[in-house]
């Protein structure tokens, strides 16, 4: 099926931009907003995508400037496709956060302002949210798609690892990281997924594979996860759960072994992985320029690096020492052995049916309240967003409840390369949820 996109042509665009502009100012959805005349449906972009002529800055100040000359392939599949890419929207500094407030602007949660967004895709929930008949192409590591969803009100898609082009990613965890949708529809979504999945010959970790919609009638619950949710989420869940059994749905709690582990797994590998991906930003070649060449070899790098934020500096710190000759056995290896034995247990479960459980465990908090809470407070958080992508198996949230005017979202996972029944679910879905989206600007 086809979906509904905003489609502008020349001046309505400019008239649509000065709109955007305004919101911004208010919401810090976008870093960077292209107020050229376009053609074309509309989408917008996060920021650690590369869009040629656009500034790429993830987020941080060691990316001031940086302006790729090249498309990812993403960008390149959906602009060949008649999409126009309308900005680029703002996140977490190089994806390091849940809450969306790693950002210099951080994104405000377009339901109440004082509300944290999610993160690290925050502007492209909030964009999304805000943009009528609009999908966001954004990213996810560890639930950076799932969590902003969640807490925004709409719908985020993480497709199976690999099946979409990684090429032009500005990367924080290459096993990990995977370009997804963030949308209002399941039609929307399916057609921008359609566009851009396919063997890339520039990005070795690209599959070529067929995507099914193999739509199961048995939803699992698994219990040691649910166990550290809090109890109104629960409590909402199981009103959730009893309206898809109305639906000939089978509901069967379970439970799977390690999956405690994923948490400390995920972040043992996520921070190997990135302080060997940052390590490129040196002060020579992208975005924050050193121009003191009198400075010793110490000192030119360290003029560089502490353009980066705290939160990037202490995962290239923890990275660094995780992948220490003398530690990499302890913490590394093990992580990799708890990673596969996920993925087994995980798997075995798929075969049969969906796994169903909420986005986050929280409801969404105050950034008053989320500004003074500990990392390892933080990193708990998604206890629930990263068992699938640990895995590399596709998930999507969806919003489920309003809770004095806030939403909550529910976030389903399917079998690898089964990406498409989550839309068909979606799809289901839509026809007995009522949305209640923010006020739109077309």
């Amino acid at each position: 099926m086809t979906g509904r996109f905003l489609s502008l042509k020349d001046k309505e665009y400019k008239d649509f931009a000065s709109r955007l502009n305004q919101v911004n100012e208010k919401l810090n959805a976008f870093n960077f907003i292209d107020e050229n005349e376009k053609n074309g449906k509309i989408i917008s972009v996060k920021d650690n995508i590369c869009v040629k002529g656009m500034p790429a800055t993830a987020s941080s100040k060691i990316l001031q400037g940086y302006v790729p000359g090249f498309n990812a392939t993403a960008i390149e599949r959906l602009e060949n496709a008649g999409f126009s890419v309308i900005g680029k929207t703002n996140m977490d500094e190089f994806g390091f956060g849940s809450f969306g407030l790693n950002s210099e602007h951080p994104a405000k949660n377009p339901f109440n302002e004082e509300y944290v967004t999610g993160g690290s895709s925050s502007g492209s929930a909030v964009s999304t949210a805000l943009i009528k008949e609009h999908v966001s192409v954004a990213e996810s590591t560890g639930g950076s798609i799932s969590a902003p969803a969640s807490f925004c009100g709409i719908v985020g898609l993480t497709p199976t690892y690999g099946v979409i082009s990684r090429y032009g990613l500005i990367d924080y965890a290459s096993s990990l990281d995977k370009i997804g949708f963030m949308g209002k529809s399941a039609d929307n979504i399916r057609e921008v997924m359609e566009k851009t999945v396919g063997n890339d010959p520039k990005d070795t970790t690209s599959l070529s594979a067929t995507i099914s919609n193999k739509k199961p009638n048995k939803l699992y619950v698994i219990d040691n996860l649910m166990a550290g949710v809090n109890d109104g989420i629960k409590d909402r869940f199981e009103g959730l759960l009893t309206k898809l059994s109305e639906k000939d749905y089978k509901i069967e709690h379970i439970k799977i072994d390690y999956l405690e582990y994923s948490v400390p797994a995920y972040y043992i590998l996520s921070m190997s992985e990135a302080s060997t991906n940052l390590a490129k930003y040196q002060g020579f070649k992208y975005g924050f320029k050193v121009k003191d060449f009198s400075l010793n070899y110490n000192e030119f790098f360290m003029s560089a690096r502490k353009q980066f934020g705290k939160e990037a500096k202490r995962r290239v710190i923890l990275g660094t020492f995780i992948r220490s000759k003398s530690i990499k056995q302890k913490y590394y290896e093990k992580a990799l052995a708890i990673r596969h034995a996920i993925i087994a247990r995980m798997n075995k479960i798929l075969k049969e049916g969906f796994i169903i459980m909420p986005s986050m465990p929280i409801f969404t908090p105050k950034i008053s309240e989320v500004k003074d809470i500990s990392p390892v407070e933080a990193y708990s958080m998604d206890m629930l967003t990263v068992p699938p992508n640990l895995c590399g198996f596709p998930h999507m949230s969806f919003p489920y409840f309003y809770e004095k005017g806030m939403p909550l979202g529910a976030q389903i996972i399917t079998d690898h390369f089964n990406d498409y029944s989550l839309l068909d679910f979606l799809s289901e879905w839509e026809s007995n949820f009522k949305y209640k989206f923010k006020e739109e600007i077309s």
